[in-house]
This record gives structure tokens, sequence and C-alpha cells, in this order.
């Protein structure tokens, strides 16, 4: 049984986690957005996150009362290539966020792909998914279709399936299978556990191999499947409870399916099946 709080110790929750849990940013970003001045708790600002709120806190974010927190929520979202997946960038391209369909509520990515890989991405409104899931402890492996300038054979690719080190940074063993040969080019299924900058695209070169495609097919037990260029589909609230092992209140919510830049839903025809 766990130990009972101090009777000391104060009640509600820390008020970045709150912040984070409102969709208003992730736990790290809303500590910065503290300290900055940015929010305020019962019409005092605050500039540090060492505090703990309960629901009969006001609390507001630029001088915007924030909203009640919905239960966690994430979507699988195909990213195509050319987009960059932060909020903002600095060159001035454009990023997911701005191709995500109008109705969407704030959400985050889980992870990133760089602007020219393609495919499966999660997003979520909670950030506390996110940091977990980003976590090198959870380890869930990603799945990728790659496609590499070159004629790779199995003693090619045994380096990556052992480990390598580049410039000083070890990369853990991937799972790496010639899928085909197709003229000048190779198709190849790789599976990693870590997911550091461009480590695909680095460890293929180490090895004399240059990619020219990426599509990111799976992360854990979710998967791209049919998902078009552009769309996000809400995953089922029961999926995300069950795989995260969260406890959602409301876990009713369905999979809708949304095309980029409309706000009309369209629910799947047949039911989500658990994704695995």
């Amino acid at each position: 049984m766990a130990d009972k709080p101090a009777p000391d110790t104060p009640q509600g929750d820390r008020i970045a986690k709150v912040l984070a849990r409102a969709g208003i940013a992730s736990r790290r970003e809303a500590e910065r957005m503290i300290e900055a001045g940015r929010v305020t708790v019962n019409g005092k600002q605050i500039t540090s996150p060492a505090l703990n709120v309960s629901e009969k806190d006001k609390i507001a974010v630029d001088g915007s009362p924030i909203s009640e927190p919905e239960p966690p929520r994430m979507w699988l979202y195909h990213k195509p290539t050319g987009l960059v997946t932060t909020t903002k960038d600095e060159k001035g391209r454009e990023t997911i966020f701005d191709k995500l369909p109008d109705d969407m509520p704030r959400v985050m990515t889980v992870g990133r792909l760089d602007l020219n890989s393609e495919g499966l991405l999660l997003l979520t409104n909670d950030g506390a998914i996110k940091r977990k899931l980003e976590l090198p402890s959870t380890g869930w492996l990603r799945r990728y279709r790659v496609r590499v300038n070159g004629r790779p054979s199995d003693d090619t690719l045994e380096p990556l399936r052992k480990g390598i080190t580049i410039d000083g940074e070890k990369f853990q063993p991937m799972t790496v299978t010639l899928d085909r040969q197709q003229g000048a080019n190779a198709w190849l299924t790789v599976g990693l556990r870590e997911g550091k900058n461009r480590e695909i695209r680095r460890a293929m070169e180490s090895v004399g191999l240059s990619v020219n495609r990426l599509i990111r097919i799976s992360y854990g037990p979710f998967q791209l499947g049919e998902l078009k260029a552009g769309e996000v589909e809400e995953i089922r609230r029961k999926v995300v409870r069950d795989q995260l092992g969260l406890e959602i209140e409301d876990d009713s919510g369905t999979a809708m399916r949304k095309k980029p830049g409309k706000p009309t839903l369209k629910p799947r025809q047949r039911p989500q099946k658990r994704r695995r």
C-alpha cells in the first residue's frame, strides 16, 4: 500500500501538470510560460511552477481562463514530406500544425519526423502522454519502410543489426530486413527503439547507402494502416487507456478520420479493432 501524504503536503496537482492536462502546453513548456509571468492563479501572477492548485482555483494564461481538462486523447497522423514537426519554424517553413484540420484541439507531437520523412506521427492533447511515450524506457518498437540507393547484401546490413558507433555516438542494434531490389534502389524494413536524430539516415550512410525515401509505418502498437497522407484519425479512448495503462473516466470516444483542412468528421464504417 502506498504511503499516505504527510499532513502538510499541499493538495491538488502541480500547476504545470494542470496546464498540460488542459492542452495548453507540455509540462516543460508550461513551466517556461509560468517563469515568463504569463500565468495567473486567482488573479495573482505566478513565476514559479512550485505550486499546487485544485479545481477550485481560477487559472488564466495571457489573461484567458483555461478550459476544463479533457480526458487524455491521441490521434494517428499521416505526415507528408515537406512539413516540419515544430510548432514554429525559424526558416518560415510550413509545419504540420498549419495543415491539421481546423477543428482539431491543441495537440502535441510524440517525437518527431524530419522534413523529408513521412508516415505515422502520434499526436496527443496530454503532456504526460507525450513525455511517457518519448522516454527511452518506454522502448516501443518503431518500424519504417526505407528506400535506399544501392545494392545492399546481408553483409552490408549486419553492422546495423549488431549496433554501430558514428562520430562517438552509439546506436543500438536495429532490425533490418531486405525486402526487394528495385533497379538501382532497394526497399528495407527497419525497426528501432531509440529514435535519435536522423538515426536511420546516418546509420545507412555509415554502410554506404543513401536513403531517398523513409516512411514510418508503426509506433509501438499503433499502425499507419490505410491512412492517407495528411489525414488524421483519433484512436479510441478505450484503446488509449488499455495500451498506456491510464485511468480515463470517459472512454467512450470513437475513432473519427479527418481530412486536412476539413472540419467535417467522417466516422469509420467498420469497428475499430484493438491495435497490436
